[in-house]
């Protein structure tokens, strides 16, 4: 049973400024994708901004997909700075465990403290020192067998013990969230969506937005992960995946005007 609050969030009234630094593959679909939740993007990967931008935005997100030695010092610098300010971020590994220099910058990232640090099921397992299936920047099916799931899921509870200022979330066919102290297990979403680019990076630009409307951490990851779950739900995986690509864009405008929390699957539990 779930019992956090995901109930009537979007849209989001205040209008939250997220500062991203992300993958240019899927720049333009992140920015679009915040503002049809209500957030307001601005992608602004260059240091000499950061302190000026500081003063006005709510939330940040970190994405070390298309990684180059120009975005490493963007992100590094926003990272330190976040952490100095104190700032709500969201670090996500994408491709962790492609590369020692990816893995390097991954850890620099999570070493700042951020609020809230996603990846795939995979990359997760490759971040937490477990084997992984994986190739690139895509989750394996080898990855989530109940066994491995439950291996990743006490992995990442020992991982909040190392980082206990960050919640930690593995997406993938169940998706896994630990905090201190609770738990959660996801289950909604279509295989369709591991079939287009930057379904992860919406989901980290989802939950950025809803840290920055004062949303605590374990609220706006379940939320995000599961609302965006549920706009794949209900656009249908029968058509092609373009037509499904879109549909599911569409939905994050549209799914908010119906009761959409009542159909999260899952669960929570405290853990000791």
């Amino acid at each position: 049973m779930i019992k956090t609050n995901v109930s009537k969030v979007f849209p989001l009234a205040d209008a939250p400024l997220v500062h991203c630094i992300t993958n240019e593959v899927t720049c333009e679909t992140v920015a679009n994708a915040l503002l049809y939740v209500g957030a307001k993007p601005i992608m602004a990967s260059d240091p000499r901004e950061f302190h000026e931008l500081f003063q006005q935005t709510d939330s940040l997100l970190l994405n070390i997909g298309h990684l180059s030695e120009e975005r490493e010092k963007s992100l590094t610098a926003a990272a330190k700075l976040a952490n100095q300010r104190q700032k709500k971020t969201v670090v996500d590994l994408v491709g962790y465990g492609v590369s020692r220099t990816r893995d390097q910058v991954g850890r620099w990232l999570v070493a700042e403290n951020p609020t809230v640090v996603k990846g795939n099921i995979s990359e997760l397992r490759n971040f937490c020192g477990l084997s992984s299936h994986a190739r690139g920047v895509d989750g394996s099916e080898l990855d989530q067998s109940e066994e491995a799931l439950e291996e990743l899921a006490q992995a990442m509870q020992q991982l909040v013990k190392t980082y206990p200022k960050t919640l930690f979330l593995a997406t993938g066919r169940q998706d896994i969230v630990v905090e201190q102290k609770r738990i959660w297990r996801l289950s909604n979403g279509v295989p369709a969506l591991d079939r287009f680019t930057g379904t992860g990076d919406i989901v980290g630009a989802l939950i950025a937005a809803l840290l920055g409307s004062g949303v605590e951490p374990a609220t706006a990851a379940v939320t995000a992960v599961s609302y965006f779950n549920l706009c794949g739900e209900q656009a249908g995986d029968e058509t092609g995946l373009a037509a499904f690509r879109q549909e599911t864009l569409n939905q994050l405008s549209t799914l908010m005007e119906s009761d959409w929390w009542t159909e999260v699957k899952g669960w929570e539990k405290q853990w000791t």
